[in-house]
């Protein structure tokens, strides 16, 4: 099995779309974490548009990266630039590190509800459509599209 951590700021929003969406395409080929260089809690609306999808990560939590500086990464994947900019060097001989910045939807000030969720959508669509590439590419077992 390898072994992935997906970074962001808070660990509430793209680093938890994403690990759910790695969990499901690399399914017996990956063994998933994700983590914040700070932890805020996973964001409800991410929860919900990834239920939208058919994915549960409502039992996700947040995670603080130092409690996975002793696990061998294969892969160390930064889903926005201020995670990628300020994380703590993870030591790791082999790890492929990777960065890719996706859009933060929390971030949109707006008091349309359907708004903010067409903006949750969008970028589980990005986050979705990298980690099954992602997965294509290196070659991890894959699952039928969610």
């Amino acid at each position: 099995m390898k072994k992935i951590l997906i970074l962001c700021t808070g660990n509430s929003c793209r680093s938890q779309i994403a690990h759910g969406y790695f969990a499901y395409f690399g399914k017996d080929a990956l063994d998933v974490y994700s983590a914040g260089i700070e932890t805020h809690g996973v964001n409800p609306r991410a929860i919900a548009t990834m239920e939208e999808d058919g994915i549960d990560i409502s039992k996700h939590t947040s995670n603080h990266v130092d409690e996975y500086l002793h696990i061998p990464f294969d892969y160390i994947l930064t889903v926005c630039d201020h995670a990628h900019e300020h994380c703590p060097y993870i030591p790791s001989q082999t790890a492929l590190r990777i960065h890719h910045n996706f859009t933060d939807p929390s971030k949109l000030v707006s008091e349309n509800e359907e708004e903010i969720k067409a903006a949750f959508a969008t970028t589980r669509e990005e986050i979705k459509n990298f980690a099954l590439a992602f997965v294509q590419q290196h070659r991890l077992k894959k699952v039928s599209n969610a």
